[in-house]
């Protein structure tokens, strides 16, 4: 199991949005899990042992400017990431190899884009919502409400949505944010996590 299991990304408040045109979504696909085939729920890490057919699931570690990582794959698609180094060296699958190799690269360049084939566990509500959320553009911000009104939902909806990310950094949640603070951040180190998330993206000034 990782040294500790974090509760995933939660945005929740911070200032900035992005224009009301959509912007053109990142690659990759959100493919919806098949049924019979369970994964942890949204904020707990896959467990490293056997999964639901006896086997263990794919996972792969990496060092960060945000501490140890751990990317976990089923069926060739990602389907969490989580902080923390996962037990033992895991399987090198050509998914898990690419995803390491696309984070070093966002860390060394944060305009690099994700082009990756992501399963994330979750609603069909939940995945429009982490759909809008992979078409923000790095460096750029997009408000709770501004995403609830494209959907037709609420800004509180939406939240939780967020809160429900099991892919975060990959499916950016902390690029969205709230009209008047920076509010909380469940990931990694917390709010300080999310502030150097957006600092890198020149977001924010470097604290």
């Amino acid at each position: 199991m990782l040294p500790h299991r974090s509760k995933h990304l939660r945005p929740r408040q911070a200032a900035g949005a992005v224009p009301d045109a959509t912007p053109g979504r990142q690659g990759g696909d959100l493919t919806p899990r098949s049924p019979g085939r369970e994964i942890p729920p949204p904020c707990a890490a896959p467990e490293d042992g056997p999964g639901p057919d006896g086997e263990a699931v794919p996972h792969l570690s990496l060092h960060s400017p945000f501490g140890e990582l751990t990317v976990f794959e089923e069926g060739g698609s990602i389907i969490a990431l989580e902080w923390g180094r996962g037990a033992g060296s895991g399987e090198r699958t050509p998914v898990l190899v690419e995803a390491k190799r696309q984070l070093e690269a966002y860390f060394d360049d944060p305009r690099t884009c994700f082009d990756l084939p992501l399963a994330p566990a979750g609603t069909p509500f939940q995945r429009r919502v982490w759909e809008a959320m992979r078409a923000i553009p790095p460096g750029q911000t997009m408000r709770y409400g501004e995403i609830a009104a494209r959907l037709g939902s609420s800004a509180r909806a939406v939240g939780a949505a967020c809160g429900a990310n099991p892919i975060p950094i990959i499916i950016p949640c902390h690029r969205v944010v709230g009209s008047a603070s920076l509010g909380g951040y469940s990931g990694g180190a917390g709010l300080d996590t999310k502030r150097h998330l957006l600092a890198l993206e020149q977001v924010l000034p470097p604290a």
